[in-house]
Formats: structure tokens, sequence, C-alpha cells
């Protein structure tokens, strides 16, 4: 056994970023996915109506691939947000063989409440900040975003919970 001197330090774990970064992503992953409850929808498939407001009528495998999803996985959720009423499939104008998914008004009012939530979440949660200090740290969690290859806009946890 190691005589008290010879013991290595240990870094306090508040002083590490990525310790604190994960204390608030828990933090905020857990606040949303409660005050979506009430809309009988989770964050993963909020993602995907999220991604699917940015550019309707893409296909199945357009939308899988901006999310970077399997196809099977994509086929499940769209099945799950159709017998939700949230997205139709029509068929595609330049593919017969395939369905372009649209977003319903159901969804659009989704959308909009989620929208509402993410910004008191996000004020709750910087409310402290500044606005130069919000934009600082917003830029450079982009940036870490960026070296870590996550695809922009979208969550790493999308494809966990089909």
């Amino acid at each position: 056994m190691p005589a008290p001197d010879d013991r290595p330090e240990f870094t306090a774990l508040e002083t590490r970023a990525s310790f604190l970064l994960s204390q608030l992503g828990l933090q905020s992953a857990q606040r949303f996915t409660a005050a979506l409850a009430p809309l009988g929808i989770t964050p993963n498939r909020f993602g995907v109506l999220a991604q699917l407001a940015r550019q309707e009528g893409r296909t199945q495998q357009e939308l899988a691939t901006a999310l970077g999803l399997h196809r099977n996985s994509m086929v499940g959720m769209i099945d799950d947000l159709e017998s939700r009423g949230l997205v139709e499939r029509r068929r595609h104008p330049g593919d017969r063989r395939a369905y372009a998914i649209h977003l319903t008004p159901a969804a659009r009012d989704v959308l909009a409440t989620g929208e509402l939530i993410a910004d008191e979440l996000e004020e709750t949660m910087l409310g402290v900040l500044g606005p130069e200090e919000r934009a600082t740290l917003v830029a450079t969690l982009t940036r870490l975003v960026a070296a870590a290859g996550y695809r922009a806009g979208v969550h790493p946890g999308l494809s966990e919970a089909h």
C-alpha cells in the first residue's frame, strides 16, 4: 500500500468540463423528456419531426440518411408517428415506388409547443448568463460537437430508443 504522500492527486470532478457537461446534459434531457410527455411524444420523435420540418416531402430513406439512422429504424419511427397522426405518407412525385413524408397539422402544433418548452428549459438553464456569454457558449459547444463528429442538429441518442 502506498504511503499517504505517494498517492496520486485526483482532480475534483466539479472542475472537469466533461463532468459538468454530463451533469447539465442529463438534467436537460430528463427535463425535456418530462416536458414533452404530456404531448405524447419523446425527444427522439420530436427530433424526427423537427428534421422533417426543415424539409418536408423527403422519402424515408432521405430522412434516415439525414439523421444517420438505419432505414429499418426510420420505418418504425415513421410508422409510429403516422399512427399518432403526426405524419402522413404521400406518393413521391418523382419516384412512384417511394413515399414522401409530410407533417400533419397536429405535428405542427406539437412542434410549436415543443419549441416553447425548449425555449423555457434553455432560459432556466442559461438564465444566469448574459447574451454575450450565451453566444460564446453556443459557439464553443458548436465547435466541440463538430470536432466530435456529430451531425449538426441531430442528437446522438436519436437512434437509441426506437
